[in-house]
């Protein structure tokens, strides 16, 4: 079968034309879906043709059976989980991504894609005042971001007690504990099982989420072999991060490896005026974080770095006769997948276009619009915030559990934003998590009189 250019430029006009015409439609339209599972699936239909169809009608066919069902996430109103939107120079470049088509794992053979993430990498360790020469592995989320980092300290903190998992595997190997806040995100516990490590033993935390410095060292106290640490940057909650100078040095002193867990929380190093959050943070071992979350790049994009590469390379290097290695190092070697997109060009896209004072002013801002919600929200009657509010996240409740519920649900089924509800301290909240670029003043406002009519109903 040989390139049909004239179905080519056809099908890549009709994604255009869609493309735009749905971005375009986010700052006006309800935020959640209009339609079901069962209403898209008809809309697609329920059997494999017996022959081909034109490329463009496809796209057409898709775009206009799945719009009715999609989310509109990239909204400036979109406040739901922790996710971002899309940078217009992270958008164009992932297009370029997927038109360049290239499996980004080894150096030589694909030479754009390892020029562009070296630089990335380097820009990141600046901006994120991470060690300089740490290793920095692009992966699919922060939850692979977190398995690199922590396989990694898992092998290193075992071959110092004198095993090799990579001849031993665990079996009769020394235990590795983990210690972890009780406030940690969920996402640590299923990494552990991935890497059988089992579950961690909890850390008592303060009322804000962070992991208390004496518990920590208490814990520590109570047992002489390997173990890991885990820290926070960003509590999904309260957005609170865990004291890390005090919380590292107890940690190393007793020879931990402490890994930290920065989904979005990491990026406040990239502001002066945030900074302080972070303060210690670079003096742990490995650091994961997510840029389709605060620096806005499409899905998907974790980033997994490690203080020493060596450490890294250890537990994700592999060996193949057919593969076209470097003596220089290749990229595969610091992250789990031998088939990856190019997962750097976005980020360097958008670094590129923001610059140093750019992601500042961004990290300010989304922080500027979550003080916004909280001053808005204790206007409302019976709201009450409930966390302390130092990044991007709300939690608010609205008198009992019912109300709270309600007002969910309403602000849900009222259609101008999306916030989601949870449940923190034993009390059910609406959360509001600010961490969208294009989030204005004006969504804040249209959000917060949503809410209020939530509130009245």
């Amino acid at each position: 079968m040989t390139l049909d250019n004239d179905q080519l430029d056809r099908a890549l006009d009709r994604a255009h034309h869609h493309a735009y015409r749905w971005l375009l439609s986010v700052d006006e339209r309800d935020v959640p879906p209009s339609a079901s599972v069962e209403e898209v699936a008809a809309a697609l239909g329920p059997d494999l043709p017996d022959g081909p169809t034109d490329a463009a009608k496809v796209v057409d066919l898709l775009a206009e059976a799945c719009e009715p069902g999609l989310t509109a996430m990239p909204s400036g109103r979109f406040f739901g989980f922790v996710i971002g939107g899309t940078h217009p120079a992270a958008l164009g470049a992932d297009w370029l991504v997927s038109a360049w088509d290239q499996n980004c794992v080894m150096r030589r053979v694909t030479p754009a894609h390892t020029a562009v993430e070296e630089a990335a990498a380097r820009w990141l360790l600046d901006l994120l005042r991470l060690p300089t020469g740490a290793a920095v592995g692009f992966v699919t989320s922060a939850t692979m971001a977190n398995f690199t980092g922590l396989a990694a300290g898992r092998d290193a903190l075992l071959r110092r007690a004198g095993w090799d998992v990579t001849d031993g595997g665990l079996t009769g190997a020394p235990r590795v504990r983990v210690l972890v806040g009780e406030e940690r995100h969920e996402s640590i516990d299923l990494v552990l099982r991935f890497l059988g490590l089992g579950r961690p033993t909890l850390v008592p935390a303060d009322a804000e989420g962070r992991i208390r410095p004496d518990a920590l060292g208490a814990a520590l106290d109570e047992y002489d072999g390997p173990t890991i640490v885990c820290l926070q940057a960003g509590n999904v909650h309260s957005g609170s991060f865990d004291p890390f100078a005090e919380c590292v040095a107890f940690a190393h002193r007793h020879d931990a490896w402490v890994h930290v867990d920065g989904a979005f929380g990491l990026w406040a190093g990239a502001s002066p005026t945030y900074r302080h959050l972070v303060e210690g943070c670079a003096g742990a071992d490995s650091w994961s974080t997510d840029a389709h979350k605060t620096l806005n790049v499409p899905y998907d994009c974790g980033i997994a770095v490690v203080r020493e590469p060596a450490d890294v390379r250890a537990a994700m290097g592999m060996e193949g006769a057919y593969l076209i290695r470097d003596d220089t190092g290749d990229p595969f070697e610091k992250v789990p997948e031998l088939s990856r997109r190019g997962r750097a060009f976005p980020v360097w896209a958008v670094l590129r276009s923001l610059g140093r004072s750019g992601v500042a002013d961004l990290v300010d801002r989304l922080c500027a619009h979550a003080r916004s919600f909280a001053d808005g929200l204790t206007a409302l009657d019976g709201a009450e915030v409930v966390n302390e509010v130092p990044f991007t996240q709300v939690c608010a409740t609205f008198g009992d559990d019912d109300r709270t519920r309600q007002v969910v649900q309403r602000i849900l089924a009222d259609g101008t934003a999306w916030m989601s509800g949870s449940r923190w301290h034993d009390l059910e909240v609406l959360r509001i998590s600010v961490s969208n670029w294009s989030t204005s003043d004006d969504d804040v406002a249209r959000s917060l009189a949503a809410l209020a009519r939530a509130v009245a109903d």
